[in-house]
């Protein structure tokens, strides 16, 4: 391990996340914002603000994405050799609202989509190992269109108590928050990205984003990895499958998950 690797490592062991991570050159970022216009315009802007799930395994250039060697590179530093691509999804808060009534009513608007604070560990049910998950910047991605917002060092305090939430709009496909008062939202740091960056957070890191209240579309890729001792947990009430799990560096020992990842 490189000492540049070890710092990245102890610094994202330390915080929870990390930020700004160049990814893709100019010509990649192009040909992907021009793919994702193509679904756009085959799905219509209300699915692909957040029903594009698991598309990896229809589309090549998704699947590209998915392994491109600056993440993997990351995601080997982080998680070790042996990485399995637990799932994916492209989520987009499109523009909501005219300028006019922008500015008379602004971020308060009731209704306008929003991730509420939450740790994804909460509904994730994995369990042996960590979920990392990486937020790679098709548009940039800034605090007037609703960039990712941590709490540093969150990640540490262990899983904390989820409700549902009271405020319409959040794009939670379960509706869940934190209770505010276990949110030190003072603390928070907000993590802008230029178009082909990516951050990077731990499963347990308190995160959330504000509505987009700009005239900018902010898209981006969402892709959660795991290493390869994870595996899923069995509920009964809530049970899941992992039917897009890849491996996409090293060797799988452990088979924990459905589909063959070999």
């Amino acid at each position: 391990m490189t000492t540049s690797t070890a710092k990245l490592q102890e610094l994202y062991n330390q915080q929870g996340f990390l930020s700004a991570l160049s990814v893709l050159n100019e010509t990649e970022l192009r040909e992907a914002r021009c793919a994702f216009s193509e679904l756009e315009k085959e799905f219509g802007e209300e699915y692909t603000q957040y029903s594009l799930h698991n598309v990896h395994r229809q589309y090549p250039w998704v699947s590209g994405l998915t392994k491109h060697p600056k993440i993997i590179q990351v995601m080997e530093a982080i998680l070790g050799p042996d990485v399995i691509l637990l799932d994916s999804r492209f989520i987009c808060k499109y523009p909501t609202l005219k300028p006019d009534i922008l500015e008379k009513e602004g971020e308060n608007k009731p209704g306008l989509p929003y991730v509420a604070w939450h740790q994804d560990m909460r509904y994730w049910g994995i369990a042996g190992g960590p979920v990392l998950s990486v937020w790679l910047a098709l548009d940039d991605s800034l605090q007037e269109n609703g960039a990712l917002q941590v709490i540093p060092g969150s990640h540490c305090a262990g899983m904390l108590p989820h409700r549902q939430a009271s405020r319409p709009g959040n794009m939670l496909s379960v509706n869940q928050e934190i209770p505010e008062e276990l949110v030190h939202a003072d603390e928070a740091v907000l993590c802008p990205l230029l178009a082909g960056q990516m951050s990077i957070h731990d499963g347990l890191l308190v995160h959330a984003s504000d509505a987009n209240t700009s005239q900018k579309r902010r898209c981006g890729f969402v892709i959660r990895y795991v290493p390869t001792c994870a595996y899923p947990i069995q509920d009964a009430d809530r049970p899941r499958k992992f039917a897009a799990t890849e491996l996409v560096c090293g060797t799988d020992h452990f088979k924990n998950f459905s589909n063959k990842t070999t």
